[in-house]
């Protein structure tokens, strides 16, 4: 009898520390995946966009203060990526398309940052924007040529970029958007359109009740 009962205590104490292991590894069971506990933890600590100088498709040379009081929509790519970057700045375009251009340019911006520098100089970029309509101005392409700088970026933002032998990038991609002081606000399934579409829309409505 004495014995069922500590068998019983046992495993009822293992299931605790079990599930306990479980909520702290999920994020208290919101995330299982190491994708969705990144995004939480962005999301928690809203990390501020690094001092970092950025170089566009038309040469200018600015940091993330050239945005000041606009939202920028980012995200991160390479141009010679042929699978998923294609895919994330042809839904960026979509994503563009579907705000009102009343709040373009004035309450938003959108901005493409290369993590392939010495690759995606300006010339490069200037024709990689144009496979997706962006006009350079309200939605530019730009790189960060300072290595540290970059990586800086990219590790504030969870961006994880791993190169191989051949040139290429294995990466995660997302839509992050960053509120008028430079400071992380949402991240976006950038395979969702509509969704993202539907909370900008509901930012940039918030703002301009404010206003």
């Amino acid at each position: 009898m004495m014995s069922t009962r500590y068998t019983k205590l046992a495993s009822s104490v293992v299931l605790l520390v079990g599930l306990l292991i479980i909520f702290i590894g999920t994020d208290g069971f919101t995330a299982f995946t190491a994708e969705k506990a990144r995004v939480n933890h962005l999301l928690k600590d809203k990390p501020a966009f690094p001092e970092v100088t950025m170089e566009d498709s038309e040469g200018r040379v600015y940091s993330i203060d050239e945005f000041r009081g606009n939202y920028v929509l980012i995200t991160f790519f390479y141009s010679s990526c042929t699978t998923v970057c294609i895919d994330l700045e042809m839904n960026m375009s979509e994503l563009y398309e579907k705000i009102p251009q009343k709040y373009i340019g004035k309450d938003i911006d959108f901005l493409s940052i290369s993590f392939d520098p010495a690759r995606d100089d300006p010339a490069t970029l200037d024709i990689y924007k144009n496979m997706f309509n962006s006009d350079g101005e309200t939605w530019r392409m730009a790189r960060i040529p300072n290595q540290q700088q970059l990586e800086g970026l990219l590790k504030e933002f969870g961006v994880i970029v791993i190169p191989d032998d051949y040139g290429n990038f294995a990466h995660n991609s997302a839509f992050y958007l960053v509120d008028g002081e430079g400071k992380l606000e949402e991240v976006m399934d950038y395979t969702n359109v509509d969704e993202a579409a539907e909370k900008l829309m509901e930012v940039l409505g918030g703002r301009e009740g404010r206003s």
